[in-house]
């Protein structure tokens, strides 16, 4: 962490107790820690979620749990997130975070593709974070918005967060031809800039988030 972002996270509100221990536990545990959003980025979750005040939320991409807890803290007490996670090994660590949460009875935890279950929750969504597979980006996004044979899943409004949408600085680098994540980036990248039913901002926190409403 250099100076500036140690300053950022100084004057940020603090993360509670039990997100600082989840993000202690996962960077001791995990392969892979750095998916975490961490304390600025789940603070931000949170107030976009208090602003926009949601009924129904959908999260793709749980890993262990931190983003959920971080917007199920703004949420209304009569809203729900519903959040998805494709690693089984994950179900067991990120519920037991949930159990423990004043805000937990709000998430429902599913354990599959949210490609594929999603569309079967039969509702529509006013908030989305997508931080799933980055090569499915482009089909998240055809999901959410309806590709003609199946209905939208987001009305007039909705707001989409979608996450890592700089990727390391690689969306300007030259691509080789079998990095498929930065060309499902640049793909959705391009497909929401080009879209007439969205308006957008790419935003340059941590890895990039692109925050996208529905007209």
């Amino acid at each position: 962490m250099d100076d500036l972002e140690r300053y950022v996270r100084d004057f940020t509100e603090p993360e509670t107790e039990l997100l600082h221990e989840l993000d202690r536990e996962t960077n001791l545990r995990m392969v892979a820690p750095r998916m975490l959003s961490g304390a600025v980025q789940g603070r931000l979750l949170e107030m976009l979620v208090r602003m926009q005040r949601p009924h129904t939320v959908l999260e793709i991409g749980t890993f262990t749990g931190y983003s959920a807890l971080s917007m199920a803290a703004g949420l209304e007490e009569d809203a729900v997130l519903h959040t998805f996670e494709v690693e089984d090994e994950l179900e067991e660590f990120a519920q037991s975070f949930f159990d423990r949460s004043e805000y937990g009875r709000k998430i429902r935890l599913h354990i599959g593709s949210a490609l594929d279950l999603a569309p079967k929750l039969g509702c529509q969504f006013d908030f989305v974070f997508m931080d799933g597979d980055k090569r499915e980006y482009p089909d998240y996004y055809r999901m959410l918005m309806g590709d003609g044979e199946n209905s939208p899943l987001l009305h007039a409004g909705s707001v989409i967060v979608a996450d890592n949408i700089l990727w390391s600085g690689k969306v300007v680098q030259p691509v080789a031809h079998n990095d498929r994540h930065t060309q499902a980036l640049l793909e959705f990248n391009r497909m929401v800039l080009e879209d007439p039913r969205v308006e957008n901002v790419i935003v340059p926190i941590r890895d990039g988030l692109n925050l996208i409403r529905v007209k």
